[in-house]
């Protein structure tokens, strides 16, 4: 066993931690061998008796058989056409208004998000339709795929949202109350993220007269059946939650039984084969959720053990500074996170050292949410792990990884400015769940 400062021990942890991810151990492995360092510094070999139920302890709660439901969900909807449906549907209702490509891109991003609660899913789904068809009408291919990584960022802040529920248990904040949290900032986000393409279009000299084809008003209405269910799952989902019929698990269960069954009778998937892909798919991302929670867990206990979260913890207590200075070296630090680890990583280890040091300070925790989900998408489109970049680029080969960069870097400004208007503006994440819910 050996004795260090805290301040040492800290960055010893944390050297190990970037070592390892660099190199591209999985997430999950990385955090749970870098704590087993850190515990046997603190406690010797004895510390193996206390693993296996440190990190069940991480993840033994009923709350989080909500996780794989809402996987579930998105999987099912992820592996049919429905994003071709809905990117083809909002493309023939909006196709007469100058740049409603790129508004039907960064709309459906917005509602599948809603559907599957997944930024790469979205990106992937509406990316592989949308991109292509962008590209072909000639829209600059910055706008392009810049349009898809940021409206594929939405689907960790609109409800359903695995990040919120990750956060709710670690905060123990009531998860209804996140998810309306999440709706206004998310239409927020949306519609600035729609007005920037407009006006980076017409920035460019691109020109949105006579570009498309046209619809006749029965091919708009033929549109719409195979969108609307999938409309009527997010509300019904949401009436069942808020409603006072069920709990968020139950809720989500719910979800993703109507989810199951409708894409298999509206796509036929009576075969065994996409069945079993979808809950293989599950399967997978779930169990990498929980791998992630579980070290995550263990990590955060080898950081109490050795004082390392007591410590900096005091340290920020003791800061003689003003809150918004407190919160900007918080985001800071939460962006500086997002660039290499993935939200949930990141919430399960620094929401419980963050959430009490928010309260103290005057901060309102759902509020914080919003602005802690933000951060984190503002990582999903910044190198060097900027996920929904790689996605696109995988979808968009033929477009410069510099090009892909580039049309990103301005929703990002765009994303900061919408902590800003959050921060001069909370009721725009308070003023939904106290309407619905009451107040705290």
């Amino acid at each position: 066993m050996m004795s260090l400062s805290p301040t040492l021990s800290g960055g010893l942890i944390i050297g190990l931690l970037f070592l390892l991810l660099a190199t591209g151990m999985p997430i999950a492995f990385a955090l749970g061998l870098t704590a087993i360092g850190g515990l046997l510094m603190a406690n010797g070999i004895g510390v193996f008796e206390v693993l296996a139920e440190t990190m069940f302890a991480g993840i033994a709660n009923l709350a989080y058989v909500s996780i794989p439901m809402f996987v579930l969900m998105g999987a099912a909807v992820a592996a049919t056409p429905a994003g071709r449906d809905l990117y083809e549907a909002l493309d023939r209702w909006l196709n007469r208004v100058p740049g409603g490509l790129v508004l039907s891109n960064i709309g459906a991003c917005a509602i599948f998000a809603g559907m599957t609660g997944s930024s790469p899913a979205t990106c992937a789904a509406i990316g592989k339709m949308g991109i292509p068809e962008m590209l072909k009408r000639g829209y600059p291919a910055s706008v392009a795929t810049g349009s898809i990584c940021a409206g594929g960022t939405l689907g960790i802040l609109i409800p359903p949202s695995v990040t919120m529920i990750v956060y709710g248990i670690a905060t123990e904040t009531s998860i209804g109350r996140l998810f309306l949290a999440g709706v206004m900032p998310g239409l927020m986000l949306t519609a600035m993220f729609m007005a920037w393409a407009l006006y980076d279009c017409r920035r460019k000299n691109f020109d949105f007269d006579a570009r498309g084809r046209r619809f006749s008003f029965g091919q708009k209405i033929a549109a719409l059946p195979k969108v609307t269910p999938f409309l009527i799952i997010i509300v019904g989902t949401l009436y069942v939650l808020y409603g006072g019929v069920a709990t968020p698990s139950e809720a989500a269960g719910a979800g993703a039984f109507l989810t199951l069954g409708v894409v298999i009778i509206m796509y036929r998937l009576f075969q065994p084969k996409p069945i079993f892909e979808i809950f293989s798919s599950t399967l997978r991302e779930s169990v990498m959720i929980m791998m992630i929670m579980a070290s995550a867990e263990l990590f955060a206990f080898a950081l109490s053990s050795l004082f390392i979260t007591q410590t900096v913890a005091a340290a920020i207590a003791g800061l003689d500074v003003n809150r918004w200075v407190l919160m900007a070296l918080i985001n800071l630090f939460l962006l500086v996170s997002g660039m290499f680890l993935p939200p949930v990583a990141i919430i399960v280890m620094s929401a419980p050292l963050l959430y009490p040091i928010i309260v103290s300070s005057g901060f309102d925790p759902y509020w914080f949410a919003v602005v802690l989900t933000i951060n984190m998408e503002i990582g999903l489109i910044t190198p060097p792990v900027g996920l929904n970049l790689f996605v696109v680029k995988a979808i968009a080969p033929q477009v410069p990884a510099q090009q892909v960069l580039r049309g990103s870097v301005p929703y990002v400004v765009l994303m900061l400015m919408g902590i800003v208007i959050l921060s001069l503006f909370p009721e725009i994440a308070t003023w939904l769940p106290t309407y619905v819910m009451g107040p705290l």
